[in-house]
């Protein structure tokens, strides 16, 4: 016997932001808003931090043993919303995030 699921409807949302605290809130505030018009929410889910490293000589023409050493880490997280109604897509749009969070909304 083979069943066939349904498969459901889902809103895909990837947030990227380079402050950890941020990023948490701004799901917080997401998923407070999903649940608010009764959806079904999955996550958030922490994906792998992105760490890019950068080394810069302290000095223009000498003394190339001294160097300093930067690193941009971006943290990452997804978000599902099954079967989501009109309502929920437009008060995700309206959603008042701050500076510096990115977020990708993808229909699955």
């Amino acid at each position: 016997m083979a069943k066939k699921e349904i498969e459901k409807e889902k809103l895909r949302l990837k947030i990227k932001a380079y402050d950890h605290k941020l990023i948490d809130n701004s799901c917080r505030q997401i998923i407070d808003t999903a649940k608010r018009h009764d959806a079904e929410v999955i996550g958030p889910i922490p994906l792998p931090t992105e760490l890019k490293k950068y080394t810069v000589n302290r000095s223009t023409f000498v003394h190339k043993d001294s160097r300093e050493q930067f690193e941009l880490r971006v943290h990452k997280r997804l978000v599902d919303i099954l079967n989501p109604n009109q309502k929920i897509i437009e008060s995700l749009s309206n959603l008042n995030l701050p500076a510096g969070v990115d977020i990708e909304i993808k229909m699955v």
